[in-house]
């Protein structure tokens, strides 16, 4: 497989959420080995682990959301003929566009307020871990409005959402 700058962009977010989670587990086992055998610790492992820790969920979770694989319960839907099925999914999808795009408000409105309280040991500005929740609700809201947006225009041209037969 060539590596390429789309391929980058496309899988952005998981290969940020796994390089974050790379340096969590990397700090924590230093921590642990230097800890135990060498008696001391680094000060300020715990602090950019649990940082890392708090990036790599929240883009992990932007990730998944991106490609639909968040759990749904569909059994009730699955039962509903066509145009059912095609209201639900469209329903869903402005529901999750609404959700998520509140969320991104409030999430940046959060991220706002956190540019003056420090983080304990580093002293650095919260804002390097909690825009982890802005960057993560703002991506979410912009694949909402893509779902919404590619869902009715599959059920604009196609007159339904999935390939399943209609059965009587």
């Amino acid at each position: 497989m060539k590596i390429t700058k789309e391929l980058i962009f496309r899988n952005l977010e998981e290969i940020l959420a796994s390089f974050a989670i790379i340096v969590t587990t990397i700090l924590v086992i230093v921590n642990v080995f230097l800890r135990y055998f060498v008696k001391t610790g680094l000060y300020w492992s715990e602090e950019v682990a649990t940082g890392c820790f708090v990036w790599s969920v929240f883009l992990g979770a932007a990730a998944f959301y991106k490609r639909r694989g968040h759990v749904g319960v569909d059994i009730i839907v699955n039962k509903l003929g066509r145009c059912g099925r095609n209201f639900m999914k469209l329903l869903v999808d402005v529901m999750l566009t609404c959700i998520t795009g509140y969320m991104g408000y409030v999430s940046i409105v959060y991220v706002s307020m956190s540019y003056k309280k420090p983080t304990p040991v580093l002293g650095i500005s919260t804002v390097w871990i909690s825009s982890s929740l802005m960057v993560s609700f703002v991506l979410m809201f912009i694949y909402s409005v893509k779902f919404l947006y590619e869902d009715g225009l599959r059920i604009k041209k196609y007159g339904k959402l999935d390939d399943r037969e209609e059965t009587l």
